[in-house]
């Protein structure tokens, strides 16, 4: 049976006790129901009787009381080199960090631990609650969301094919590695929690070694599955299934190229949770949309005269009809052959070639491209009215019919 000390318990009657902590403003309702510590003390001693079951239990809540003590200093005194990624505390003296955040123009309310997380691979660390997992998964979709949105806003007769390929160009893997590489992002040789925060931490893959299954590209879609399929099914490039380091298990080593991405996509997330919607997509608009990106490129035409042909009749215009606009040396070892093509009195597009054919296809290829490159005047897009009350700048954006299908 555990002893009560009488001196003590007299001294606790005798003197007000004093408050150990700052008093909170929303205590004072909840205080009324508690019982005061001298109260409770003068309650035991006036108890003539008290069984051992309560004297168990208190030991027992002490007892627990000082094992979560001794693990909070064992934490506490944990050698750096067994962490495996940098304590938070470090951020604060990281000037790599404080780097970063001025080289990307982030104000100074912006959370440097937060921005050290953002650094941290799941492959280095596999406790979400320190690596950038869940804050690339927000980040991912908030890239496609403003991505998908500009490019169908602002180019609404674009084919599907076109999409997902201007998608993979602007946020694909590549070029977010890419934009890391612009950022000065510099990764560590082996990651722990010795090593500077400011470094991108994640498990190198040894050379030689085969990339994860989970990390390829997927291969190219069968003849048979149509362009709905993939809008439902895929990604928002076009992919089967999601590649990236989310499902890989844990401390699986993964290339460079993944870690620099999963770092881009966690701060467009961390920035969204910090500092709102609206300087993400300035963040967005900066560094992602200012990139030149020449869409033209993007198409691949096989049959562009039949194309042209169905599109024409799916529009109600006139059969489209080459003309030989100039020619030069057609008896030469390099001719040149200028061909336009026509819908009644109107010139749709215009090609150059070596031979008839090759300036005719070519014709037919520049008039399909202006008119899936048409772009509208006026565009409004939907992440612009998000949180407004007054929706009298939304302006309804065009709708086009679609690709044609030959």
């Amino acid at each position: 049976m555990k002893r009560i000390r009488i001196s003590r318990c007299g001294s606790q009657l005798l003197a007000q006790p004093a408050p150990r902590r700052p008093l909170c403003p929303y205590a004072a309702g909840l205080q009324r129901n508690i019982t005061p510590h001298s109260q409770r003390i003068q309650s035991r001693l006036q108890s003539t009787t008290a069984t051992s079951d309560e004297f168990e239990l208190e030991e027992g809540e002490q007892a627990q009381a000082g094992r979560s003590r001794r693990s909070r200093l064992e934490t506490k005194h944990t050698p750096l080199e067994a962490l495996p990624s940098p304590h938070p505390s470090a951020a604060e003296r990281s000037s790599k960090l404080a780097a970063l955040r001025s080289r990307l123009s982030l104000p100074q309310r912006f959370p440097l631990q937060t921005l050290a997380r953002t650094l941290v691979h799941p492959s280095a660390d596999p406790n979400p609650a320190f690596n950038n997992a869940s804050l690339s998964a927000l980040g991912s979709n908030l890239l496609g969301y403003y991505t998908t949105e500009h490019l169908l806003c602002n180019y609404p007769r674009l084919p599907m094919s076109v999409v997902f390929a201007a998608e993979y160009a602007y946020i694909g893997p590549k070029a977010l590695a890419t934009i890391a590489s612009e950022w000065g992002i510099e990764a560590v040789a082996e990651p722990g929690g010795e090593v500077d925060p400011g470094l991108l931490q994640f498990k190198r893959l040894r050379p030689g070694d085969d990339v994860p299954a989970a990390l390829r590209r997927q291969a190219p879609w069968k003849w048979n599955v149509t362009t709905t399929h993939k809008i439902l099914t895929s990604d928002e490039f076009g992919t089967p299934t999601p590649f990236g380091s989310a499902s890989l298990p844990k401390n699986e080593p993964v290339p460079l190229e993944d870690s620099a991405q999963s770092f881009v996509r966690a701060l467009i997330g961390s920035l969204h949770l910090h500092l709102g919607r609206p300087l993400v997509k300035r963040f967005f608009r900066d560094h992602f949309l200012s990139r030149h990106l020449d869409l033209s490129t993007l198409f691949d035409f096989r049959t562009p005269t039949r194309d042209l042909s169905r599109l024409c009749a799916r529009e109600g215009f006139e059969a489209p009809v080459a003309r030989l606009i100039s020619e030069t040396g057609r008896l030469s070892r390099h001719p040149v052959f200028i061909v336009g093509v026509y819908s009644g009195k109107d010139k749709l597009g215009e090609g150059a070639g070596s031979s008839l054919d090759e300036a005719r296809v070519r014709a037919a290829a520049a008039a399909l491209k202006g008119w899936y490159l048409y772009k509208p005047v006026e565009v409004t897009v939907p992440s612009s009215t998000e949180g407004e009350l007054d929706s009298s700048k939304w302006r309804p954006n065009m709708v086009d019919c679609g690709e044609v299908i030959v």
